[in-house]
């Protein structure tokens, strides 16, 4: 951390504010923030726990859910435990040390989130389109590789965003209306030309998301022109099956990502709350509802943790 240049405004710290207009309803809403974590960790380290104690799960499609489990417990893991301290003990204050490293941690866990879920359109391209050399092609050293790839990647992509904003002077209202540093909200702190940083937040959005979500179409569209070929009414409706839990994840992911995104940068007339509690339930929903989606519409994860948890004496 020794190239993050503070000279402008140490020694520093920021005001996290919550949800400002709602300071009222805090503790009512740290209710649902807490329920939401709880099942988000329970259910994505039983998903873990299951996967790693069953040798029959040790397959690429489960090293991949593997990795987007390990995802959604970063991503809340980041911010709730702050925002409760906020909710229920007044606990505000964040340095600026603080602030840009929960900043570089939050949105690097998001783009290797969604680097995984291109992996995962990959995977069921492959296992649909190319059934007979799915076990060549993707073998559980190759989607580690490609996990590290996307791991660096998201590394390169998000390590400008706290060296740019560590070099700008911060004016001296250290106030964010925010429960965590967003990048826009600590953006809105800085006094100087912000014009390369929010330009290279603006295309950061738009490559990173624009690229992923073209790669998993894509995919989408050569399996579904794979599966128009399928005569047998069975085959046809398993191959469905296989695509069904990751188009759920996929969608209650960058559905709400691009929604918040844009109506922070661009919904100048939607309430300041309004947008908080968007960037918050984005981080809180989809960890939470991941583990579900695939434990209910995956029969074989479904059966190992009935035989894991359910079947006990």
């Amino acid at each position: 951390m020794a190239a993050l240049n503070f000279t402008h405004s140490d020694p520093s710290t920021f005001i996290l504010m919550g949800i400002p207009g709602l300071e009222t309803a805090h503790i009512w809403i740290s209710i649902p923030f807490s329920i939401f974590y709880i099942i988000s960790l329970l259910g994505n380290f039983m998903l873990l726990s299951v996967v790693g104690k069953e040798q029959t799960l040790h397959k690429p499609m489960y090293l991949l859910l593997c990795m987007l489990a390990l995802t959604d417990i970063a991503t809340p893991t980041f911010v709730v435990p702050k925002a409760l301290g906020i909710f229920w003990f007044n606990l505000k204050g964040i340095t600026l040390a603080g602030c840009l490293i929960q900043m570089f941690f939050l949105h690097t866990v998001s783009v290797m989130h969604s680097a995984t879920l291109v992996t995962m359109a990959f995977d069921r391209y492959v296992a649909i389109c190319n059934p007979l050399r799915y076990a060549t092609i993707l073998t559980n050293a190759r989607i580690a590789k490609l996990g590290l790839v996307g791991l660096i990647r998201a590394v390169l992509f998000i390590l400008p965003l706290p060296l740019l904003l560590s070099r700008q002077p911060f004016c001296a209202n250290r106030i964010i209306p925010h429960t965590q540093c967003e990048h826009i909200a600590v953006v809105k702190m800085m006094c100087g030309d912000i014009t390369i940083t929010k330009i290279y937040g603006l295309v950061l959005m738009f490559v990173v998301m624009g690229f992923d979500l073209t790669l998993i179409v894509l995919s989408y569209i050569l399996i579904i022109r794979a599966i128009l070929k399928i005569s047998s009414k069975n085959s046809h409706q398993k191959a469905l099956n296989t695509c069904t839990a990751h188009i759920c994840v996929m969608l209650i992911y960058y559905t709400p990502s691009l929604f918040s995104n844009l109506t922070h940068r661009f919904g100048q007339g939607i309430a300041p709350h309004v947008h908080i509690i968007l960037a918050d339930l984005y981080l809180l929903i989809p960890p939470m509802l991941n583990p579900i989606i695939y434990g209910v519409k995956t029969k074989e994860l479904r059966d190992k943790v009935g035989k894991y948890f359910c079947c006990k004496k």
